[in-house]
């Protein structure tokens, strides 16, 4: 066919002039697609006028402040009638009347009203929510009710007609069609989203992206916009990690998930060709949570964890995947890229509490300095961190750095920075680190591990030629 598409086109006609006919999926899957309407009591004035309730969805979801338009003379109103406070869609997962929807369409609702398409009203029980991968699971009263198919993504392909059913803007059973853009792509979330052309709007939150089998393959969830509106980019949550999530949802009403204890950052292409590690793959550890997981197994800021259990951490997103998918109590074997040499270090997974943020010592840039000396070859003075100071920072060894200048200061190296490493070299002391610095070529590139505060990274330095 002119438009390349696959052989999944045998489940649905092609029309007159080559393009994909829709109507049979629409009129199979429309059926079990939702409307969802939040309501909550009216409170105090929030200062945003008589704006219509689907922009503020609109605003809410995708970060964009909502206008104020505060009215100072209104009279503080207490608790009333419940008012409409957003729209969204849904699919029905089984006949009894479990329904998939967003987390962020239900957050905050007193009450979920899910409507069908033949206009039945039904007030929905909250059975749980994921914020984290923005999945929530909802259940109304009613038996009989068409369902959904559930699709395999790994079989979706970049390129392959898709199409949404949902309610933008309050207009139930809209349906827009367009191509898988890219698969597993990577926005900062916690789950890799399926990419698509297909217009979402506000209202579409929650609906289901489908294939050319009928087969629901995701959640609309969010798009990328710099005006607010649809610019062609919209994305999904893929149905497999959907459904675990709902999965979790309906057994204990929430989801479980495993950490180590770690916060990361990304290895850049300049660090990896420096350090020897080659590609920028994996996670940098830049900080330990003190008596957390990684902590205890032996795990060391400024350690590239590459691997999980065997699994290549490709990117550094990956890893907080990797080990939330760990069930906790489980082992879970870290490969690291320490000082040149790779490692395999077992860590005991726990459970995540989001409310936990790693921790790894104070700055100690209150310490008293020593007398000033003169900068070395790269604009560096430093000196012996005390006992207290290593203990402190929980480290081993390092230096202080006291004066900065040149080459260094150039690379963003800072008064109060702890030096640990130079090269792969692991830095016991001021006279030892003089001694490697001595060695280098000095017309290289050098990286060296810095803590600042609570965190660890490489910097490159580029001493003068």
């Amino acid at each position: 066919m002119s438009l390349g598409v696959t052989g999944a086109l045998a489940a649905a006609p092609v029309g007159a002039q080559g393009l994909p006919d829709f109507t049979d999926l629409v009129e199979k899957v429309g059926p079990a697609v939702v409307g969802i309407r939040t309501t909550e009591r009216a409170r105090a004035s929030r200062g945003t006028g008589e704006m219509d309730e689907d922009m503020l969805e609109f605003f809410r979801r995708f970060g964009i402040p909502a206008p104020q338009r505060p009215n100072p003379r209104a009279p503080q109103q207490p608790d009333a009638e419940p008012q409409t406070r957003g729209v969204g869609s849904g699919f029905v997962l089984s006949a009894d009347g479990f329904v998939m929807t967003n987390a962020h369409v239900i957050d905050g609702a007193d009450e979920v009203i899910v409507t069908l398409t033949d206009s039945r009203e039904f007030k929905a029980k909250v059975i749980g929510a994921d914020k984290r991968s923005d999945v929530a699971l909802v259940k109304i009263e009613a038996s009989g009710l068409p369902t959904v198919r559930i699709g395999d993504v790994n079989k979706l392909k970049v390129g392959e007609w898709v199409i949404a059913i949902g309610s933008p803007f309050g207009l139930e059973s809209t349906v827009t069609a367009g191509i898988v853009s890219a698969k597993a792509r990577d926005t900062g979330d916690l789950v890799k989203l399926i990419q698509t052309d297909v217009a979402i709007n506000p209202g579409n939150s929650g609906g289901p992206l489908i294939n050319m089998r009928g087969e629901v393959v995701g959640i609309n969830s969010q798009i990328y916009s710099r005006s607010g509106g649809y610019m062609g980019i919209s994305f999904a949550i893929p149905i497999d990690e959907a459904t675990r999530v709902s999965d979790s949802l309906r057994t204990s009403g929430r989801v479980i998930r495993g950490r180590i204890g770690v916060a990361i950052g990304p290895v850049t292409k300049e660090v990896a060709e420096s350090i020897g590690l080659g590609k920028p793959v994996g996670a940098l550890v830049s900080n330990v949570e003190a008596g957390g997981p990684a902590d205890k197994a032996g795990v060391e800021a400024g350690d590239i964890i590459t691997k999980v259990d065997g699994r290549p951490v490709e990117k550094f997103g990956d890893l907080p995947r990797m080990v939330g998918m760990a069930k906790p109590g489980a082992k879970a074997v870290l490969q690291v890229f320490r000082r040149g040499a790779y490692r395999d270090i077992s860590v005991a997974v726990v459970e995540f509490d989001a409310d936990r943020t790693a921790s790894a010592g104070r700055d100690s840039n209150s310490a008293p300095k020593p007398p000033a000396a003169v900068p070395g070859a790269l604009g560096l003075t430093v000196a012996e961190l005390t006992d207290a100071q290593r203990r402190e920072l929980k480290v081993k060894g390092g230096v202080r750095v006291e004066a900065v200048e040149g080459a260094a200061a150039r690379a963003g190296v800072r008064e109060g920075d702890v030096l640990l490493q130079v090269d792969n070299t692991e830095i016991t002391g001021a006279k030892q680190f003089d001694a490697t610095i001595a060695k280098l070529d000095k017309s290289k590139t050098i990286t060296m591990l810095v803590r600042r505060g609570e965190t660890v990274n490489f910097v490159i330095v580029r001493p003068s030629r």
